[in-house]
């Protein structure tokens, strides 16, 4: 028996190692319909994202706009890393980035385990009808512009606003707490006002992870006499790990972006110690004050930090565990 299921096997293999050696252009021709359907996304992808990398270019010359765009860009002051000691050495490098890795990590830290635990939540969820209605009710806030969140917040955290109120009638308070007034209170707002925009959108991911976990797994777990929480504790999670893990490395990568619009729109003079972020700094010196060439160094330095955080999460999850992103 095992001598005529070996050959199966062997010659299974030798295929797929034969297809692995097609030529690039047969491979291309064989699976021309997939990279049509793909097509589109590369070239948004290209033109967005990677067509505009040749600006980074700016942060290391001394540009001053006037003239044709191209000739003025490439014939400007090379000047090295001037702008990026600058911003090292100017008194706002500590307080923007004290502020954009508290507003990030504070995000992380509540923003992160919020969409784990609503699919779970779901999952657990019998009737349909209410989980289809929890689904779409978090799914909206996503597709909300932040223009609108904004403005909710602004008016549920107002002296006069719902939030005060209901402070006060339950006699918890005695004065109304002035959320935008106060510094401290900024990063907590923004991390809360994240989290409510994204956390019912993000939980997809792990509901179509929960999904794709075998219900053999669940039944064993039922015969061996585990309820519903050690089920989701020896069963569900453990499933989700490699999806937990990817999702962490690439929420890493993003740590120093702590969101241009939120802190844009909700950001006033009397919070700006507190809510001045990379973000913020780059619009308000690059565009608002002509520092283009400051603000193009600024910027780069942002995506080489996010660069050598993914790298490195990477690397420490391939360490611990068998899952990484690469």
């Amino acid at each position: 028996m095992k001598t005529q299921i070996l050959p199966k096997f062997q010659n299974a293999t030798r295929i797929e190692k034969k297809s692995k050696k097609l030529p690039l252009i047969k491979r291309v021709i064989e699976q021309k319909y997939l990279l049509l359907m793909a097509l589109p996304a590369i070239i948004w992808v290209f033109i967005f994202s990677y067509a505009p990398m040749y600006g980074l270019y700016m942060g290391f010359v001394d540009y001053k706009p006037g003239g044709p765009f191209f000739s003025s860009f490439f014939t400007s002051e090379f000047v090295g890393f001037k702008w990026f000691s600058y911003f090292f050495e100017s008194g706002d490098f500590f307080r923007i980035m004290r502020n954009t890795l508290a507003t990030s990590f504070l995000s992380l830290i509540i923003s992160f385990p919020a969409p784990l635990i609503l699919a779970i939540a779901i999952n657990e969820v019998n009737n349909r009808y209410f989980k289809k209605t929890v689904q779409t009710v978090s799914y909206l806030p996503h597709f909300i512009s932040w223009v609108i969140v904004a403005n909710i917040f602004l008016t549920l955290l107002s002296a006069e606003g719902l939030v005060n109120n209901i402070l006060q009638g339950l006699h918890l308070i005695d004065e109304p707490i002035l959320f935008f007034q106060e510094g401290k209170n900024f990063w907590g707002i923004i991390a809360s006002a994240n989290t409510w925009k994204d956390m019912g959108f993000n939980s997809i991911i792990y509901l179509a992870a929960i999904a794709g976990i075998n219900p053999n797994m669940y039944e064993a777990a039922k015969v061996d006499g585990a309820n519903r929480f050690q089920q989701i504790l020896y069963v569900t999670l453990p499933a989700l790990k490699p999806t937990i893990v990817i999702l962490l490395i690439l929420a890493l990568g993003g740590i120093l972006n702590a969101g241009f619009d939120q802190q844009y729109l909700m950001q006033n003079d009397m919070v700006l110690e507190y809510s001045d972020v990379i973000d913020t700094y780059t619009y308000r010196y690059g565009l608002q004050n002509g520092m283009f060439s400051y603000g193009a160094a600024v910027g780069f330095f942002k995506s080489i930090v996010a660069f050598i955080l993914v790298v490195t999460a990477n690397r420490v999850a391939k360490k611990i565990g068998d899952n990484s992103l690469f």
